[in-house]
């Protein structure tokens, strides 16, 4: 796991300024403490921070082919490059180190630019090949690695794993996109491809970029896709016995390290079945690191424990206090741009806690988004039902009018809160979904935006993002369509992200294996019925792992890795959380209505709404806007411009 950087002059062969390059990768040196390169020749320059993890003596990056014409700097992890060597050795091609890296740089002499369809893994890259005069850059096909590029002014090409690369050049115009703005406080991130400035995009997931001298810089090309049918004819033991052993190859691969490996374990269904299988698979006893709450309505420590005590793990825990917000400021720098899932914090945190025994974690992440588990999923299918028995043209009119008339009732028994139902069935099943995950929702982010704002926006509406999306699902199942459209946006935009950013900040390597993509293919052509069975999430899984979890485990209510928000503002945050959205920082922005944002703090104290979600956002947001202010230097105790780290944990 590394971070990287790259200039490309898109005019000529002018020579590229090494300061700068070098400014460029050390602002990433959290991603890769262990050694820097640099490569310049002229009109290209690529540098690289390595944690090295594989081939730990000769692994070194930039890395090259045998007469050093192509040059590659990479980000990730290819799984199956020992399967690959020999391949590539057939060709001719001669191998000086045991690194994955060095498979892609044959494999693009090979393959060209579809060498990314025989990669297995996660990762970002960036190569130039003197002999075709070509810089090519590339993405791994479920955006766990990230990449972002701009096109300056003066012609210059530069990419970076982190957007706080692309600023360090000094180049980089930082005009606010007002259209990322309203996607960021509708779904609490940027979605790719935009980022927070104009000026700067996000390659997405499963694209390639290839640019010539004097060329235009062209569109992504997209190289893979989730396709989904829903058609596989497999009977239930059938399909739980393939899951687990396609589940046991993933993990197998991403056990291959030469450093300290190990698990996070929260007590839910999916990071419990890695280290079940995980145990299977090892001699040793599974390192797993879990994060336990004060708070017992936050707490799932007990059910990792289960796990860890089942499979005589060496389990490692440490306690966060609810109130351990004092990493605001230390996400804002992280994030680069807005980010608002307050689980960043126990992320950082579980994060900070695997380091101090590990190298390498595996993790559960992208589970819900393949096997059906979000509880979002059940409500929509629900409402799809009710969808389906009347058409648009009467719902709209008749659930348009009861959403409006009817209560937002925060207060009351979930029972009798209808508001939300009332609205979704109103709405396509695209609308209705952007709907229900909105942070913000469209009539309130409207109440929430100035004029100027408004004016800005064009009528630019955040549901354009997952309309895009939802036009390249070719399967009308309704919870096909979801999961499509959240291997796309949430995915992609908040859970990689989050993981990616909290990892990389204690040079901890995270991987993936239920993001293993033929994995990911195989399940798209499972029917929906044994994904989500009534109610139950996750039902194939849960069946399949029946003989390694407990049922207390497998079965118990979902409960996500959450933070107190609500209780934070009521009580000690409320002095900040006025300080920071009454002040003239967000008011010098222009964008937003005092009055509504002075209705929402009154709502909230009093207990009359929940207005956690949109307070947090601005907040989040305050702290972007400050984080801009101290030009984007890192929060430290010695640091009279930022504020504290909030480093503390709780043993």
């Amino acid at each position: 796991m590394c971070g990287f950087v790259g200039i490309f002059d898109l005019r000529g062969r002018r020579d590229i300024d090494r300061a700068v390059l070098h400014r460029m990768n050390e602002s990433q040196h959290h991603r890769g403490p262990d050694e820097g390169g640099l490569h310049l020749e002229p009109g290209v320059g690529l540098g690289h921070r390595r944690l090295s993890i594989i081939d730990l003596s000769t692994g070194q990056q930039p890395l090259f082919n045998e007469d050093g014409s192509v040059v590659v700097v990479f980000n990730g992890e290819i799984y199956n490059y020992q399967e690959l060597i020999p391949e590539l050795q057939a060709l001719g091609h001669t191998f000086h180190t045991r690194s994955d890296t060095e498979v892609i740089v044959h494999a693009w002499e090979a393959w060209g630019e579809s060498c990314v369809d025989r990669f297995r893994g996660m990762f970002a890259f960036a190569l130039w090949d003197r002999n075709r005069e070509t810089f090519f850059i590339a993405r791994d096909r479920l955006g766990v690695k990230p990449l972002f590029y701009a096109e300056l002014p003066d012609g210059q090409f530069i990419v970076g794993s982190e957007l706080k690369t692309l600023v360090a050049h000094g180049g980089l115009p930082q005009q606010i996109d007002p259209c990322a703005v309203e996607e960021y406080f509708a779904y609490g991130y940027v979605a790719e491809p935009r980022t927070i400035y104009r000026a700067a995009k996000k390659l997405p997931p499963a694209c390639t970029l290839k640019l010539r001298r004097g060329e235009k810089v062209p569109e992504p090309r997209v190289y893979w896709d989730a396709k989904f049918t829903c058609d596989a004819r497999i009977d239930e033991q059938e399909a739980q016995e393939e899951l687990v052993r396609r589940l046991n190859e993933s993990i197998r691969l991403r056990m291959v390290s030469e450093v300290p490996l190990g698990a996070f374990l929260s007590g839910g269904v999916d990071s419990s079945a890695v280290v079940a299988l995980m145990s299977g698979l090892s001699n040793e006893p599974v390192n797993t690191c879990s994060i336990s709450f004060a708070d017992p309505r936050f707490n799932e420590s007990e059910f990792a424990q289960m796990v860890a005590d089942r499979y005589h793990t060496r389990h490692h825990v440490e306690r966060v206090e609810s109130d351990d917000f004092d990493l605001i400021d230390t996400l804002a720098w992280l994030y680069d741009e807005p980010y608002a899932d307050s689980s960043a914090i126990p992320t950082y945190r579980v994060c900070q806690l695997a380091r101090k025994h590990v190298t390498v974690a595996l993790s559960g992440d992208g589970g819900d988004e393949s096997l059906g588990g979000y509880r979002r999923y059940a409500l929509h299918m629900m409402e799809e039902r009710a969808r389906a028995a009347l058409p648009l043209g009467l719902r709209k009119p008749l659930f348009g009018f009861l959403g409006a008339a009817y209560p937002k009732a925060d207060w009351a028994p979930r029972m009798f809160r209808a508001k939300t139902t009332f609205e979704a069935l109103a709405r396509t099943s695209v609308e209705a979904y952007a709907h229900s995950v909105s942070l913000i929702r469209t009539p309130m982010r409207r109440a929430l935006f100035s004029n100027e704002l408004q004016r800005e926006l064009g009528g630019y509406d955040a549901i354009e993002v997952f309309n895009r999306h939802a036009k390249n699902m070719q399967c009308d199942d309704p919870l096909a369509l979801i999961q499509y459209l959240d291997y796309k946006t949430y995915l992609v935009g908040d859970i990689n992200t989050k993981v990616d950013r909290a990892s990389m900040a204690h040079s901890l390597e995270v991987r993936e294996p239920l993001m293993d993509h033929p994995l990911v293919e195989w399940l798209a052509t499972l029917p929906s019925s044994i994904k989500l069975r009534g109610s139950e999430g996750k039902y194939i899984f849960k069946k399949s792992m029946e003989p390694h979890l407990p049922n207390d485990v497998l079965y118990r209510p979902k409960m996500g890795f959450a933070v107190p928000l609500a209780r934070w503002f009521r009580g000690p945050l409320r002095e900040r959380m006025r300080e920071a959205l009454l002040g003239e920082r967000l008011a010098g922005t222009g964008w937003f209505n005092r009055s509504h944002i002075e209705h929402m703090l009154a709502a909230h104290e009093s207990g009359k709404r929940d207005y956690s979600p949109g307070i947090w956002s601005l907040l989040m947001f305050d702290a972007f806007l400050r984080n801009q202010e101290c030009g984007g230097v890192m929060p430290t105790a010695s640091n009279p411009t930022a504020l504290s780290t909030g480093l503390t944990t709780h043993s």
